[in-house]
């Protein structure tokens, strides 16, 4: 049987998990790199630039896997990168001296071209536009297995003929 793609992942949802995939390999690196060479200068920058690159790899992984349960872990993610991106950029507009190095989400994800703060509202709205399409095959689907339900041209299928 071969492997079930979500529709999160179709359409226009391939280059939103274009960008997850390469802002997550984007983090990643950086953070490694921050942690391995200079994590006693900035431990609290480079441990959320390390958060925000998990929270990109399991975005990318949610908006990719089939079903509702996946569904539910993208919608978490993206709202928890939403929020983050929004309060570390408040707090380093603020009062830049709690990061003396940048992070991921830094002043907005001003290192990254602004994509940080733009890709999770864009990520909430595909979701919202892809759950209402899962409610409505569900609702169709649950219709279709009601005993009696009719096959859109008045006949009952039920297994008998009219």
């Amino acid at each position: 049987m071969p492997a079930q793609k979500s529709r999160r992942a179709s359409g226009l949802g391939r280059v939103l998990v274009a960008v997850y995939a390469l802002l997550a390999l984007a983090a990643t690196g950086r953070s490694v790199f921050q942690i391995a060479t200079q994590f006693d200068e900035a431990p609290l920058a480079y441990g959320l630039s390390a958060l925000a690159a998990v929270v990109y790899v399991v975005a990318t992984v949610a908006l990719v896997a089939p079903g509702r349960t996946w569904q539910v872990v993208a919608w978490a993610t993206i709202a928890f990168e939403l929020v983050g991106v929004l309060v570390v950029g408040l707090v380093t507009v603020l009062d830049p001296e709690l990061f003396p190095h940048d992070t991921v989400w830094s002043v907005f994800g001003r290192g990254y071209g602004f994509v940080p703060l733009v890709l999770p509202v864009l990520g909430l709205l595909w979701l919202r536009r892809t759950q209402r399409s899962l409610d409505r095959d569900a609702a169709a689907g649950e219709a279709a297995a009601r005993p009696g339900a009719s096959d859109g041209r008045g006949a009952a299928r039920d297994g008998r003929d009219a």
